[in-house]
């Protein structure tokens, strides 16, 4: 069948994180008296987000900071247009919940989202309960440490369920209760969910009493719908859509049933374009919006459910609808699927090098040329900042390894800090991208539009020279690189009415490291650190002069004399003169293991003398009888 849904893939068990508030999350973690009082962020002459606080007194994100000002008079305003903040934040919180997973499966959506795929963790669980006692369970985190973890109760979904499952009495959700009404037993995959609910709550109250930060999750069986099912149940909530997946006998779908309530626009993965090229079809007609000064929502509601119910839709009516210069061939398939609630798309693996370094900033109005060369000296100097602090690593001490942390990023700007680091990956190519705004229209309205324009360039080999300054790099960048790519865009002298500019590191070239992700191994960093490495095995040649001794005449009676006494006595060469021996050269000199002790009681051989050996009468060596002609040919050989 052409309008065949595709097979979705229900076997992972995928969390999906929804930081609340960010940005104003992160003033308040710095200033905890903010928490309870109406806190905004401004960006520009806009609200960019605002704390719960200032939401239930009428203020809402992209507001005008006027609008803010009349709706809320003592509304906290403060500015985040400097993201090092939120960026560092971010990186920490993520850090966090990757540390929680064995198959670094962590993939990070902007600055306050983070989905992970805890399919490992929960099979391994799921195999260790006893289903004779779900309500005393525990939930390992580590297959080699059997006590780290948490306990829970395995009988019920932790948090809220989509559809609302929970007892009105008691409010929890009995597994029982969520389990298909077609199914007699609790299913393989409503088990699996409720563990990854408990694991979600697990998570948010470790990130909420070390990091200081609430959130949102959805757990779910892919990306789309663990992200959609978070927002059910905003703020500091958690949502898990529990079965049936498929659509049962009866026609019924918990999927669909939820995805199509949803208006077109608001899937993940169906951006503006498509979405009004979707509705157009839909209505026949271009949908109407309201006018704003950054967004306007539609006036006419398309749901999912329209969409997905009309007769004929399917990939080929989508290919039609959305056909056009740069479409991917399978983006229709992909559509299709997104609006039956399939997303196959993997989480990505946590990578310790980003795959690009991106940094822009929006305007009212910039159309002057000197005002665009100190913008792009600000964004580049910006730009050199995030490659040293997210590609480069210690140099020398392999434990100090990995890039500068958010609390050291002040670094970057010290010479002698920076030149015992090395770079992990080096960006290839450099691009300039811009937007520049419409005329206005006849009737004084101007084409809404966030088209961007690009121009890119080998990035030049000068600014990964760390012992130069930031500044001096960030104007050299702008006067050679970046000014070329500017007059690329824009050949014409004035008027270009900029409303954004972004620059971007990318197409990174991994350096050589011993991790498993780099480009073959730093023979160089190998070589440094052998000292150190090998010096518990250092075989050392050291001289000991020998104690001072008296010279013995070659051949000279009385050495004879004592070591005949001892031979006779039975008593053990002492080990001065085994030294002594040993020192002289002799080459075959056996200690004695079987000395008699002259004991009465002890056995006695009878010819001690004889067992003990020859001495030389040219040096004094002793060595066994059969030894001693080739001994004293040795020394009939001329020197």
């Amino acid at each position: 069948m052409q309008n065949a849904v595709p097979r979705r893939n229900d076997g992972r068990i995928i969390l999906h994180f929804d930081y609340d508030c960010f940005y104003a999350a992160v003033f308040e973690r710095e200033n905890p008296a903010l928490k309870f009082v109406p806190l905004a962020v401004q960006q520009k002459q806009i609200i960019v987000t605002c704390n719960y606080e200032a939401r239930r007194r009428g203020l809402y994100k992209l507001q005008l900071v006027r609008e803010a000002r009349q709706k809320c008079p003592n509304v906290i305003i403060v500015l985040g247009e400097d993201l090092t903040r939120f960026r560092n934040a971010s990186k920490d919180n993520y850090n966090f919940l990757r540390s929680y997973t064995w198959s670094n499966k962590v993939e990070r959506l902007g600055f306050d989202e983070v989905f992970m795929d805890v399919t490992d963790l929960i099979d391994y669980n799921v195999k260790l309960l006893n289903p004779h006692d779900p309500f005393d369970s525990f939930f390992h985190l580590d297959r080699n440490d059997p006590t780290l973890g948490f306990s829970y109760d395995a009988s019920a979904i932790s948090g809220h369920t989509y559809p609302n499952c929970a007892d009105t009495a008691t409010g929890t959700v009995a597994l029982s209760d969520a389990a298909p009404d077609d199914v007699d037993d609790v299913d393989d995959l409503s088990l699996r969910l409720c563990l990854g609910s408990h694991l979600a709550q697990h998570l948010r109250h470790e990130l909420e009493q070390q990091k200081g930060y609430t959130s949102t999750v959805g757990i779910s069986t892919n990306k789309l719908i663990s992200k959609l099912v978070g927002n059910v149940n905003k703020p500091k909530g958690q949502t898990t859509l529990v079965p049936p997946y498929h659509t049962t006998i009866d026609g019924h779908s918990n999927v669909n049933g939820f995805i199509d309530a949803h208006e077109i626009g608001e899937i993940p993965g169906i951006g503006f374009k498509m979405a009004q090229k979707i509705r157009h079809h839909v209505l026949g007609r271009p949908a109407h919006f309201d006018t704003g000064l950054v967004y306007g929502g539609p006036k006419e509601i398309v749901k999912v459910k329209h969409v997905r119910l009309l007769d004929g839709v399917g990939p080929m009516i989508l290919r039609q609808i959305l056909d056009g210069p740069g479409v991917p061939k399978d983006l229709p398939e992909k559509v299709w699927g997104l609006i039956n609630g399939v997303d196959n798309a993997e989480v990505g693996r946590a990578k310790e090098v980003p795959q690009q370094i991106s940094i822009e900033d929006s305007y009212i109005r910039l159309d002057q040329l000197p005002e665009v060369i100190r913008e792009l000296k600000m964004l580049s100097a910006s730009l050199i900042r995030r490659m040293r602090l997210d590609l480069t690593t210690n140099a020398n001490n392999a434990e100090e390894a990995g890039p500068v942390s958010a609390d050291d990023e002040a670094l970057v700007e010290h010479q002698d800090v920076m030149s015992s680091r090395r770079w992990l990956a080096h960006p290839k190519s450099l691009r300039l991208s811009t937007r520049p705004r419409p005329p206005l229209n006849p009737d004084g309205t101007r084409t809404r539009t966030f088209a961007r324009i690009s121009k890119s360039a080998n990035m030049p080999s000068f600014v990964f020279d760390l012992a130069t300054s930031v500044g001096s790099l960030s104007e050299r960048l702008v006067e050679e690189a970046l000014m070329p790519l500017f007059r690329k865009l824009h050949p014409e002298k004035a008027g270009w009415n900029l409303s954004l500019v972004n620059l971007c590191a990318t197409n990174m070239s991994l350096s050589a490291s011993d991790s498993k992700d780099g480009a073959g191994r730093d023979i160089g960093r190998m070589f440094r650190g052998q000292v150190d490495f090998l010096k518990d095995w250092k075989v050392g040649d050291i001289d000991i002069v020998p104690k001072e001794r008296p010279q013995n005449k070659i051949g000279s009676n009385a050495r004879n004399t004592r070591n005949s006494e001892f031979l006779e006595s039975g008593a053990p060469e002492p080990l001065d003169n085994q030294l002594q021996a040993a020192i002289t050269g002799s080459e075959d000199l056996l200690p004695l293991t079987q000395a008699s002790m002259n004991d009465e009681d002890g056995w006695d051989s009878g010819d001690n003398g004889a067992d003990a050996g020859d001495c030389c009468k040219a040096c004094g060596a002793i060595m066994p009888a059969f030894a001693m002609t080739a001994h004293e040919r040795f020394h009939a050989v001329p020197e």
